[in-house]
């Protein structure tokens, strides 16, 4: 049952008979052993205290060392389940710099395409599936029953155009396994994860990804494949958006003061998705200019002020903080790049110089507890580690792309204020136009809201990749891949987007092997625990100081307004560890009639 799934695993009293230790672990409807453990305050209803743990280890970081480097976007796709062919991509974008090639238009177009359905089909099946459960009826009638009730009673506004009368018609139709749009986000998932497939080949691991390019065959059948599953999703996403904005509009109704709810500091990142191959060369030296190009606008806003959209200060200013992590200091190991192509110094603690030294202990919330790492931004001007946060991707995307105002596809614009979304025609609606307006808060409803718009985001752009693709082949330029050579020598660097959020990597290659290779995806930026200045990490952060509206005592508490602030941020621990196994471990097995076939007694 989805209302018992987030089981309270320890509750006690702590020397303050007011607090109660609270601890999640792990994280239900998520990927990854992420463990939540708080204090609350049930008299002044609040949580006061919260620590973000990951048990899990992997190190990709470590094995990637000594590689070929034509092999790295193959390998970093195998770092997650769900988001591998961002990593692909990402790698991609990496070995076209440290190699020195740029593709053939075409395969950008094919590589945007893909990466808009890996968006379209993520995004969905994340808020209907899986955070689209916090909403539905059998959790808010189980959490909230007065919310329930006032729903019942509550007319949906837009219910002309998505069908639902009342907002506790939204909440049942998103009960899983019996909710109509539960069911009909599952048939959605997979016409999007088909729309990948016609692109890359193969979800989630690429098999048709390249450096240099794509080894897609380019035909007008096959975008016109694509494009029908589109305007089905563009059908879809016209009742989505509305429907979201009515059920989420409602939580600030039925509850005053939700807003609070995973509200943090507006600290956002988003390094910038969608190349645009008129501009993108993936010269070091022109990164300023292709990545202000880019279709998504990569920047970092703090308190709502967009502070840059340079892609070499972005790089320049990353910085691996050890913290709280089960990690040694690579302060006294080499140091690989010590200033980039244009002469700037890179410092000892960007990802470009890390050294993973991993150093397994027992948790201590006073000293070490995660296999997380802390990222921070370094922001020059106020001398700050900023402990960014991505929000699940899609608002930062939004916040970003919005304050820079660069993008106008036609079918998507960025006022300055807003984002623009066209819509054509479909077979259920006429045309359409949606805005995303930046918020007021970074919380834990905005960040849900985002999702959805930037699911439509996707999709209008999309149709003018479409366009582009189509003309090139009608063109004649079907030519899908350019060769290369891989350097004894080189550095390279990918800035993508990952579903849920900021996505890099870095490679050092030296007599043509990789010598040095850090991903650093979203998750390591959201899960991760206090610095070594004490700063919390961003899901610790939106915790903390979060009231609690949920309607249970301690006795039957679900921590549905944890779970929600948590769940909105789309957390995907296997991004944010590596494993490792050292030198390695023998297994006996002893085959006697005494003990049978496993290890011997006492092991």
């Amino acid at each position: 049952m989805a209302t018992t799934e987030d089981k309270v695993s320890s509750q006690q009293a702590t020397n303050n008979s007011k607090l109660v230790e609270m601890a999640w672990d792990p994280i239900t409807r998520i990927v990854g052993s992420l463990g939540i453990y708080t204090k609350i305050d049930f008299e002044n209803r609040e949580v006061v205290e919260c620590h973000s743990t990951s048990s899990i280890f992997r190190g990709y970081s470590i094995f990637m060392k000594g590689k070929d480097p034509r092999d790295a976007h193959f390998i970093t796709s195998r770092i997650c389940g769900i988001c591998g062919d961002n990593h692909a991509t990402c790698a991609v974008y990496a070995q076209n710099m440290a190699f020195g090639v740029k593709p053939p238009s075409l395969a950008e177009w094919i590589i945007n395409l893909g990466e808009a359905a890996e968006y379209m089909f993520d995004h969905n099946i994340f808020q209907e599936n899986l955070v689209g459960v916090d909403f539905c009826e059998q959790m808010v009638r189980e959490t909230n029953p007065s919310v329930w009730a006032k729903a019942q009673k509550t007319s949906a506004p837009h219910a002309d155009i998505h069908g639902y009368k009342t907002i506790a018609d939204i909440m049942t139709a998103l009960n899983p396994f019996t909710g109509e749009l539960y069911r009909e986000a599952l048939q959605v998932s997979r016409y999007t994860r088909e729309m990948f497939i016609l692109m890359e080949g193969r979800h989630v691991h690429p098999s048709t990804l390249y450096p240099g390019g794509v080894g897609t065959v380019p035909t007008i059948q096959l975008f016109t494949d694509y494009m029908t599953r589109l305007m089905k999703y563009i059908d879809f996403m016209k009742k989505m958006v509305p429907l979201h904005d009515d059920l989420f509009d409602f939580f600030y109704e039925a509850l005053p003061g939700y807003e609070a709810v995973g509200q943090r500091r507006i600290l956002l990142g988003c390094w910038g998705s969608f190349q645009d191959p008129n501009a993108c060369d993936y010269d070091y030296k022109h990164m300023t200019d292709w990545g202000r190009k880019m279709f998504v606008t990569p920047g970092i806003v703090v308190d709502g002020k967009l502070i840059t959209t340079d892609l070499v200060e972005i790089n320049l200013g990353m910085r691996i903080l050890l913290g709280s992590s089960y990690y040694g200091s690579w302060e006294n190991e080499e140091r690989f790049v010590t200033h980039d192509p244009l002469g700037n110094p890179v410092d000892k603690n960007h990802p470009w110089n890390q050294t993973t030294i991993p150093k397994p202990q027992k948790r201590d919330f006073n000293k070490n507890y995660s296999w997380v790492m802390s990222p921070r931004w370094y922001d020059k001007s106020s001398g700050d580690h900023l402990a960014l946060d991505t929000g699940g991707g899609a608002i930062a995307r939004l916040w970003a792309t919005a304050l820079a105002g660069l993008v106008d596809m036609g079918t998507v614009k960025a006022t300055g204020h807003s984002v623009q979304i066209n819509f054509p025609k479909t077979a259920s609606f006429g045309e359409m136009q949606l805005e995303w307006k930046i918020p007021q808060w970074s919380n834990a409803i905005e960040r849900d809201r985002a999702r959805t718009y930037f699911q439509a985001y996707a999709a209008a752009a999309a149709l003018y990749f479409l366009d582009q693709a189509i003309a090139e082949v009608r063109a004649g330029h079907t030519t899908v891949w350019e060769p290369f050579k891989v350097p004894e020598e080189a550095i390279g660097c990918g800035f993508h987007e990952a579903v849920r959020g900021v996505l890099s990597h870095h490679v050092v290659i030296r007599d043509g092997k990789i010598a040095n290779y850090h991903p650093y995806p979203p998750t390591p930026w959201n899960a991760n625990p206090r610095d070594i200045y004490g700063t919390p990490g961003p899901y610790e952060d939106a915790v903390q100081g979060t009231p609690i509206f949920e309607e249970n005592g301690p006795d039957s508490f679900k921590g549905i307004d944890i779970m929600r602030a948590v769940r909105s941020f789309d957390p995907c621990l296997p991004c944010g560890v590596h494993m490792y196994v050292g030198n390695g471990k023998t297994v006996e097995v002893n085959h006697s009639p005494t003990y049978g076939v496993g290890c011997a007694p006492g092991e």
